[in-house]
């Protein structure tokens, strides 16, 4: 049995009422952009949730996209500085169509940096990304999101699909952990 955090509980910053306004607009964002054969590729695992909601909120703007899903591991020295590998890729036909890379949270930028790459390689239309938490810090390469969910501060957050040790994935919303002292 996993030993449970001592004295730990999560600060909310961003509320399941914040996010479900803010995905409906970025819904709404995305359905402007008159996409072609539109493909929703979420970024494992952090965005599944997001993912899921945000398709559902295309559903209601009038989009019927495809979803797939792309799951991308970074292996070397430490966990975000080193190479970034394929652990399960893209199955859907890409080529000549409307790709929009959704991910939880844009921080040092490889990942999206890699994911959009990857996608134009394989020939889409054209590639878009929809971040959840685009994070305060200096990006390791240059990227940009089309669309972005909020401003987050440099804090490590958890909730709404996003973990910590595989914990707090479930919340409705997304917090930063505080430690009673």
């Amino acid at each position: 049995m996993a030993e449970s955090p001592a004295a730990e509980t999560v600060k909310p910053l961003f509320s399941a009422e914040e996010i479900a306004r803010r995905v409906d607009a970025l819904a709404g964002e995305i359905a402007a952009c008159d996409l072609n054969d539109p493909l929703i590729v979420a970024v494992l695992k952090g965005s599944f949730i997001f993912a899921a909601d945000l398709i559902r909120a295309l559903h209601g703007h009038g989009l019927t996209p495809e979803i797939d899903f792309i799951f991308l591991g970074s292996y070397g020295p430490g966990t975000t500085g080193g190479e970034i590998k394929i652990l399960r890729d893209v199955e859907s036909a890409i080529e000549g169509r409307d790709v929009v890379i959704v991910d939880d949270i844009l921080d040092s930028g490889r990942t999206l940096h890699f994911a959009k790459g990857r996608l134009e390689e394989r020939g889409a239309r054209g590639v878009k990304t929809c971040i959840l938490l685009d994070k305060d810090v200096p990006r390791a390469v240059g990227v940009t999101p089309d669309f972005t969910g909020f401003e987050c501060p440099d804090r490590f957050v958890v909730g709404y699909g996003m973990d910590l040790g595989h914990r707090y994935r479930e919340l409705p919303f997304i917090g930063v952990i505080e430690s009673a002292a």
